[in-house]
């Protein structure tokens, strides 16, 4: 079956063209995307020798999504993103299942995990582009940066973030596909009450669909949401602003390793903070996930396993 769908672009904007009154006219204000295609000076490739080399024996927790997930009928999930479940590892020990591609066979992943305190934390092409991110209006940081690593054919699938979001690419090239929030009813996510049951292990800001092998029987709302598709490839060098509420899927091009830094921040201005429902849904959901937070939190302290099950609420966090 053929999908109509309507061609859109998402603008590629030279650093040096892009002053900080345009970037907070033309996208921060109106909640638009945009590709920043020099933020970065490329001629220090974070290939998988130099993360290595500078990570070493560091520990990450690492993502365990499995062979089969995307496979599954995304309505028979029990758990996603960070509530998948997760193993520590120290980073060589990764680096090993990227080259013998063991990592690719078991779809691991090195997720959202913060620099500070590592040995990247000082490094200077961090400290660069902190400062151009500066200089455009980013301002308010809501995390520290965070590092993204796994093998080529990973996908985050199809959500959004509840905060203004930089994604900055550093080795490898990733495939997005975007939606604007006025998309979500045909987007079909997690309904909120899914945290009364699941917590922050399945998450109402995840869609169900598969945007690229969509079920049409039974999410045939989301014919009228490929009329509002936007896709792009962010290749290394490129940065991609995504404001609050817009839904992303990214898949890690290629077959070896992808490496990007993201950085999440305040949502400007105050207007669109407040008007935007997608993050009023996230909010309630995170409200819902409190009662099952706490009751598995006493059962695990029950058990003996307290501080085990306060790291994985932190890492769910």
């Amino acid at each position: 079956m053929t999908l109509k769908q309507t061609d859109h672009s998402i603008p590629r904007i030279s650093l040096s063209q892009l002053s900080h009154k345009t970037f907070v006219d033309r996208f921060q204000r109106q909640g638009f995307p945009v590709i920043v295609s020099d933020l970065v000076n490329t001629n220090l490739d974070w290939d998988l020798d130099y993360l290595c080399q500078e990570l070493d024996s560091y520990e990450f927790l690492l993502r365990y999504y499995g062979s089969d997930r995307y496979k599954q009928d995304k309505r028979e999930w029990t758990s996603i993103g960070s509530g998948v479940q997760i193993k520590r590892l120290p980073f060589r020990d990764y680096a090993k299942l990227l080259r013998n591609h063991e990592a690719h066979e078991h779809d691991i992943y090195l997720a959202k995990c913060p620099l500070t305190n590592t040995p990247l934390a000082e490094e200077q092409t961090l400290q660069d582009i902190a400062q151009k991110l500066k200089q455009l209006g980013f301002i308010k940081p809501a995390s520290a940066p965070n590092l993204w690593i796994g093998p080529g054919g990973h996908i985050e699938c199809l959500h959004y973030d509840p905060t203004d979001g930089v994604l900055i690419q550093l080795h490898g090239t990733k495939r997005l596909i975007l939606f604007p929030p006025s998309q979500t009813a045909n987007l079909y996510p997690y309904p909120i009450h899914t945290h009364l049951r699941y917590g922050l292990k399945l998450r109402c800001w995840f869609s169900q669909v598969y945007p690229d092998t969509p079920n049409l029987e039974v999410f045939p709302r989301f014919r009228n949401a490929l009329s509002h598709k936007y896709e792009i490839l962010l290749n290394p060098g490129e940065a991609l602003y995504i404001p609050a509420g817009w839904w992303h899927e990214v898949t890690a091009l290629g077959n070896e390793m992808v490496c990007s830094v993201n950085q999440f921040w305040g949502v400007y201005p105050i207007r669109r903070s407040i008007t935007t429902w997608n993050r009023w849904r996230a909010f309630l959901g995170s409200f819902c996930a409190i009662p099952y937070t706490l009751l598995s939190l006493l059962v695990a302290v029950c058990k003996g396993r307290g501080r085990e099950k306060i790291k994985e609420i932190t890492q769910m966090l």
